[in-house]
């Protein structure tokens, strides 16, 4: 579910004495003395540390790692504005209200930098789940907005919350959004052709699933349910 895991960005401007922590993650302490050690390595004083949504294997382990990085300023994905400014030492961040893969999610664009944080709304590889608190209407304009601002702005990477950057930001972006409305015409003609329940429709769109796997793929299911209007068991 999290490809090679969850993916903490360590972000300062050159030179700097202060940094930003993106994504503490889950509150395991071998992943917090790792991204410690990186900011002691760089010489860096983390001033804050954000959020892009609440999943605890990216928001779990928050208060500890703050507590470990010396109480730095902390922000909670849910508590930032959209387009809210940030700047740490330098180092420029602008706050882009992202929800689909879940209610609160969030991106953030790196300022003087053809960069951008995506957190689960876009993935190194693959596709994401749509949480049972997301919405794929809202979705499919985070992902568009992304794509126009890409554009605009000459956004050239995106730093995922798993998996490997991608250093072909639009058309990554382009992929997504053809995925995604391709995925709701599937789970359309599924409906059309006649799946009974929730369970039905999944595995004729997704195969054959289990564990969390298949938990998930129904939770994207419902998702893209809700948005056709259509209301089945499971």
């Amino acid at each position: 579910m999290t490809l090679e895991g969850t993916n903490t960005w360590v972000l300062a401007e050159p030179g700097a004495r202060e940094g930003v922590v993106v994504d503490p993650g889950a509150d395991d302490a071998g992943h917090r003395a790792a991204v410690l050690g990186e900011l002691a390595r760089r010489g860096l004083r983390c001033a804050l540390v954000v959020t892009t949504h609440h999943h605890d294997d990216h928001a779990g382990g928050l208060e500890a790692f703050a507590a470990g990085a010396g109480a730095p300023r902390v922000l909670r994905a849910a508590d930032v504005g959209d387009g809210t400014a940030l700047d740490v030492d330098g180092l420029r961040l602008r706050a882009l209200r992202t929800p689909g893969h879940t209610a609160d999610s969030l991106s953030l664009l790196v300022g003087g930098e053809s960069s951008l944080l995506t957190g689960d709304t876009v993935l190194g590889r693959g596709s994401t789940a749509l949480a049972a608190d997301g919405d794929l209407g809202a979705h499919l304009s985070s992902l568009r907005r992304l794509l126009a601002l890409a554009a605009e702005e000459g956004v050239d990477v995106l730093l995922p919350g798993h998996g490997p950057a991608r250093t072909d930001a639009r058309a990554a972006l382009a992929a997504q959004l053809a995925h995604r409305l391709e995925r709701l015409e599937q789970v359309r003609a599924a409906v059309e052709s006649g799946a009974a329940d929730v369970g039905a429709v999944a595995t004729a769109v997704h195969g054959p699933l289990t564990g969390p796997l298949a938990e998930a793929a129904r939770s994207s299911v419902r998702a893209h349910l809700a948005h056709l209007g259509v209301d089945l068991p499971g």
